[in-house]
């Protein structure tokens, strides 16, 4: 009897480890390992430079038909293969990006794979159904365990009034950073992505998401020294209301996440690795892995500068006729903007009637159509703010009618959400668009996830805590360090719509939120400085014209003829939170621009990159007075030659910005 129980022992124990099965994937330069185990629980892990920064971490799906995915995994089959292309990414931080990876995908049964991708710059993973048949997911099991308590720079859902997370997935996507071990995070709030993980061993990991589509956003929870994973359950009453009645607002939720009608691929899980903060900076993976372009001709897509209206909260001055949203004071901008070559400008809310929720109710002060032909014939176009429901409500009738009249494109706003139906309204607002040959902004927004790699024509969006926030901000707030933060964070999940460009600035102590006289912290460069070192391919000047005509001198010549699309960009130095410096060319003509937090910093910056010969240098840099009077600034031309060493001095909450043309 006791030979047949070690025998039955045995059998099981072999058993048992035949049901375990590891598999391997590395990077193409084979420094980044990936270790698979598939068994009772499917985990992947992340080992750098032989050191583990991401410890086993499980991955799983809960379906509605009882299935189960990543959990008792039964392998089918798995197949590697290897990605070497050029991927086109013409409104961007560069014309073309490298996409070389191992790819390891692994057919269960059930009807799903899972697909894993190591590049040198990160590991991705995705499921993949082949299920025909409709069915819900009632969970997505996300996990990010760490070997140690390291260090996570997270980005708080914003509105907490609730520990209850379902009370917390209503919201706009802007909010500080707050720095903290992992275990000492508040585990009733939720984060959203990206964030960022210091694993202490020369390497952080910039944790996001890409291909969002039809399927709601991930949140994350710090739980001890993991993050997991939380879903905004699928809308069951939807209310019209929140701004303006701009908004439907989600009263209660159904007990499954989202709703699958056919075969799909899933949003990738990335895990951005870098060994320095500035590779975080200029790392493209999350672009590389949204779904590849859907637009045939994209020639007509015209990215640029826009003279904005609200922030500065139409405060024109030195006119014969009051200022405000009417026909006069658009004209105005109008003008403004032709005289100094700057492509567009926004009628943003106010135009159509308060409360209607209709973009075809304009209010008498306006007429649009009188509008845009000025414009037109002043080669520039118009770009029209729209609330969320107001747009979605009437899509494909709003977009031809507009289209037709000659409007270029809309800024959609107060979506505040990332469901499943509003991450799927993104996609049907960007495909309607395209049809008409429209732009679109999406502000009130979560982060871009490769979307603008989908659809060229989405050329910005929200999801930062930009200037605009200086109108209401408490004094002692502190805009100048997440200026600081945000290149690296936030910007590596693509462009935003920051909305920089004040020429009224301050410094720390003095100043004080203001509605119609708004104000910069930091000083005139730090805002030059923002349109080299943020990628928004819609980039808005956000002050009014009259003081960019009075005040801006030429600062406003400057940044009117800065690009908003680039051929190359060099991240060549930085620290999170502490400085930023980049180099962006279009054509043969590089900008050069940096950013500091409240600290004076000497910076100097090798221009091997130039190549030989000689430039024309024009700069703008901290005046000798700028700590007192921020906008206090040096502007010179001269010449320059390629491979010296660009010397340049920051004052406290400061910046550059400098123009290289050989």
């Amino acid at each position: 009897m006791k030979k047949v129980f070690l025998c039955l022992v045995g059998c099981l124990v072999a058993s048992s480890l035949m049901a375990q099965k590891s598999v391997k994937l590395s990077s193409p330069d084979g420094k980044v390992q990936s270790n698979i185990q598939i068994g009772s629980t499917l985990t992947y892990d992340i080992q750098v430079d032989g050191q583990q920064v991401l410890a086993p971490s499980a991955i799983s799906m809960n379906l509605s038909n009882g299935q189960k995915w990543g959990v008792d995994a039964q392998l089918l089959k798995q197949a590697e293969s290897d990605i070497h292309e050029e991927v086109a990414s013409p409104f961007y931080r560069q014309k073309s990006m490298k996409n070389d990876c191992n790819v390891l995908t692994l057919t269960f049964k059930g009807n799903y794979q899972v697909e894993f991708r190591a590049y040198n710059e990160g590991v991705a993973y995705r499921f993949l159904s082949q299920e025909k048949k409709p069915y819900e997911v009632i969970n997505e099991g996300v996990e990010y365990n760490f070997p140690q308590d390291f260090e996570a720079t997270v980005p708080y859902v914003k509105d907490f009034e609730s520990d209850k997370p379902e009370e917390q997935f209503g919201n706009s996507f802007e909010n500080y950073y707050t720095i903290s071990p992992i275990s000492k995070l508040d585990s009733r709030r939720l984060s959203f992505l990206p964030l960022v993980v210091n694993t202490g061993k020369g390497v952080k990991l910039c944790l996001g998401e890409s291909h969002l589509e039809n399927y709601p956003g991930l949140y994350l929870q710090a739980k001890g020294t993991a993050f997991q994973g939380v879903f905004a359950p699928y809308p069951k009453e939807i209310k019209q209301g929140g701004h303006n009645e701009l908004q439907m607002q989600v009263k209660s939720g159904e007990n499954f996440i989202a709703k699958v009608l056919e075969t799909r691929s899933f949003p990738w899980r990335i895990a951005m690795i870098c060994r320095s903060d500035k590779e975080m900076a200029g790392n493209n993976l999350t672009y590389l892995l949204g779904d590849p372009c859907r637009v045939a001709d994209y020639s007509w897509v015209k990215p640029g500068k826009v003279a904005w209206d609200w922030w500065n909260d139409w405060n024109i001055y030195g006119v014969d006729f009051e200022a405000g949203i009417n026909n006069a004071t658009y004209k105005y901008y109008i003008d403004f903007a032709s005289q100094k070559g700057i492509e567009y400008v926004i009628l943003d809310e106010g135009w159509a009637v308060n409360l209607k929720a209709d973009l075809m109710q304009v209010i008498p002060e306006i007429n649009l159509k009188e509008l845009v032909d000025y414009a037109a014939a002043k080669n520039v176009g118009i770009i029209l703010w729209a609330g969320y429901w107001a747009f979605d409500r009437d899509m494909e009738h709003v977009c031809k009618y507009f289209s037709e009249m000659g409007v270029k494109g809309f800024k959609v706003d107060f979506m505040d959400r990332d469901d499943q139906p509003m991450t799927d309204f993104y996609y049907r607002a960007a495909e309607m668009a395209a049809k008409y040959k429209l732009m679109l902004d999406f502000h009130g927004a979560f982060k871009p996830a490769g979307l603008n790699r989908t659809y060229p024509n989405v050329v910005n969006f929200e999801g930062v805590a930009g200037l605009e926030q200086l109108k209401w901000q408490d004094p002692g707030h502190d805009q100048i360090t997440y200026d600081a933060q945000i290149p690296f964070i936030r910007q590596a999940s693509g462009p935003m719509d920051y909305t920089q460009g004040a020429m009224l600035n301050a410094t720390k102590e003095d100043y004080v939120p203001n509605n119609s006289n708004p104000m910069s912290q930091g000083t005139r460069c730090h805002q030059l400085g923002l349109y080299m070192t943020l990628e928004s391919p819609l980039s808005m000047l956000c002050d009014s014209p009259s003081n960019y005509l009075h005040l801006g001198g030429e600062c406003t010549d400057f940044i009117a003829q800065v690009p908003t699309t680039w051929d190359e960009t060099i991240v060549l130095d930085g620290e999170i939170g502490k400085f930023y410096l980049a180099a962006r060319r279009n054509g043969n003509t590089w900008y050069v621009g940096g950013i500091t937090n409240w600290d004076a910093r000497d910076v100097e910056i090798n221009t091997s990159f130039l190549g030989s010969g000689t430039y024309q240098m024009t700069s703008f840099t901290d005046g000798k007075n700028a700590v007192k009077k921020p906008c206090d600034y040096k502007y010179e031309t001269t010449s320059f030659q390629a491979g010296e060493t660009l010397k340049v001095h920051m004052a406290p909450g400061g910046g550059f910005a400098i123009c290289l043309k050989k």
